[in-house]
């Protein structure tokens, strides 16, 4: 099926060419209105540009309604498809890619900790919450599958918001372990609904439950694997082929592409898309970004975050205009009163929030126990900013919502009606009110003075003379780098004071210098083609430094 038919499918009423023209132009409009108003509110400490794309698809929304008498709010239905196929991969592709993978990796079980045994938590509150409490609100013939549903569908977190509302400069140790776990909170979530959906819940019994317990793991594990193998495969080919003799524009389409190739084939093979090309994104990052020229390095590292950008303005938009779409409403408003309404919405949130604080106080306080030195520990005010960040759902819940309770984006039941409703209400709620007041509650938590601001993965030198520095930095060996691009010595000198020299990362370090870099590049391994900037540069950089 082709682009245009599939277009086609996803519009109302009108004509597919005419309908193709209107919705694309309109998106494209409310993208750039999106993106001044953004500008204009860059230094508000309330606003983001998420809720800003929100409130501007709302009001866009509700400019259809009045305009189609009632009939209509949106020009396009909401499709699964669209989100996890386009939307999603180059969003979590550039936070792979733009990560401070130091920063990461050391605290790589405590993510995974959060990630994936704090969402099995959430799941279990949420899941019994809505058994013991929804059920009592009597809203329609709801299953023991339904509330198991709704425990995955709302133990997923929104990963793109907390891009938005933390700074990875600013707070590189909450932003780390926050978007950390919500990557692979997002996976585990998936993989848990799926799971559900194709669960036998009327044969439950121990070994059932421990091939489950096997089935995600050997999930996890391979996609991590896919993800790391594509990066490394971009990687070698680039390095051997070296695209840059001819043309930029192949190597910077061969990551591109590749990448995305990633996502796909996990998709394909019943694997995490979103694990896969995350970690492919932190292999490239690594390895693949250091091969290519330096003017493909600028644009790579652009060029994914304009897409990622693009993506996420688009997504916002997309939820907040789907959010007022008539037919569901209706449904609602005839089969139920406003305060049953209310009291699932609110249900749902306070399940929510009990869930979350159910793991993250005692995973942390876990956490904090296998902690040698007091710099790894979450301290109990980033514990209250993690949970706080943690709150907000989003695209991820309403995309499952839909695969449940709906057919091709409509619903004809009451029950399943007012759960897409709820959902979108939460996801509304949760976004709005805790992203507001997430960047207050950190500059209430962690005043200003107490903040790190430091230069993010693959920063863009402000001058020739600062890029010849990172050159001289991104020499094999060098202490201080965390991608290479660091120049800070007290917080390297820091480190050697409070953790042992032979650490897993010493010995990391030493197995990619000898074995990894030599054979798929990386800082320090890059190929120099007579004539290059590069070639010229590092020579002469050495000669100024002797």
């Amino acid at each position: 099926m082709g682009l245009g038919a599939a277009a086609g499918m996803a519009l109302g009423d009108p004509p597919a060419d005419y309908g193709s023209i209107a919705a694309v132009g309109l998106f494209v409009a409310l993208m750039c209105v999106c993106i001044i108003v953004g500008h204009l509110l860059e230094e508000n400490r309330w606003m983001n540009e998420s809720i800003t794309a929100l409130f501007i698809g709302l009001g866009t929304g509700a400019v259809i309604l009045f305009a189609s008498s009632g009939k209509h709010s949106r020009v396009l239905l909401f499709s699964e498809d669209l989100f996890f196929i386009y939307l999603l991969p180059p969003i979590i592709f550039n936070a792979g890619f733009q990560v401070k993978k130091k920063q990461f990796f050391r605290n790589f079980i405590t993510i995974t900790l959060f990630g994936a045994v704090g969402t099995l938590i959430s799941f279990t509150v949420i899941s019994l919450g809505a058994l013991g409490l929804i059920s009592r609100l009597d809203i329609g013939a709801l299953e023991l599958g339904d509330y198991l549903a709704l425990g995955a569908i709302f133990s997923a977190t929104d990963s793109v918001c907390t891009l938005q509302v933390l700074s990875q400069d600013e707070t590189p140790f909450l932003y780390s372990l926050v978007f950390g776990e919500g990557v692979v909170n997002d996976a585990t979530s998936v993989v848990l609904f799926n799971a559900i959906q194709n669960f036998d819940l009327g044969n439950i019994n121990t070994a059932k439950l421990l091939e489950f317990i096997g089935n995600f793991l050997y999930l996890f594990s391979t996609s991590t694997i896919l993800g790391v193998a594509a990066g490394l495969l971009s990687a070698y080919i680039i390095k051997k082929l070296y695209f840059g003799r001819h043309s930029t524009d192949r190597e910077v389409s061969i990551m591109m592409l590749m990448a995305y190739l990633s996502y796909m084939l996990a998709e394909l093979l019943d694997l995490s898309g979103i694990l896969t090309v995350f970690f492919c994104g932190i292999v490239m990052s690594h390895y693949t970004w250091h091969n290519v020229t330096e003017s493909s390095r600028v644009t790579t590292k652009h060029v994914f975050a304009t897409l990622s950008f693009i993506a996420e303005t688009f997504l916002f938009l997309y939820v907040g205009m789907d959010a007022l779409d008539i037919e569901k409403w209706k449904i609602v408003s005839q089969t139920y009163s406003p305060v049953k309404s209310v009291a699932l919405s609110s249900t749902i949130l306070a399940l929510v929030l009990v869930a979350r604080a159910a793991f993250v106080f005692p995973l942390s306080l876990l956490s904090n126990w296998t902690k040698k030195t007091p710099e790894g520990k979450i301290s109990f005010k980033q514990q209250v900013i993690v949970w706080w960040a943690g709150l907000m759902r989003g695209a991820v819940s309403i995309a499952l919502a839909y695969n449940k309770f709906t057919r091709s984006g409509h619903t004809q039941q009451p029950s399943n009606a007012i759960m897409i409703t709820s959902t979108i209400s939460v996801v509304f709620f949760s976004t709005i009110v805790f992203g507001l007041l997430t960047k207050p509650l950190i500059r209430l938590l962690i005043p200003p003075r107490h903040l790190s601001r430091e230069p993010s993965a693959l920063s863009e030198p402000s001058s020739p003379k600062s890029f010849l520095e990172h050159l001289a930095a991104n020499s094999p060996g060098h202490p201080d780098l965390e991608n290479g691009i660091s120049l800070r010595r007290p917080s390297s000198l820091r480190l050697l004071l409070v953790s042992p020299s032979r650490s897993v990362h010493h010995y990391w370090r030493k197995f990619d210098d000898s074995f990894m870099r030599p054979v798929f590049g990386g800082r320090g391994f890059v190929p120099f083609v007579p004539g290059s900037p590069t070639e010229s540069s590092v020579p002469l950089l050495a000669r100024n430094e002797n």
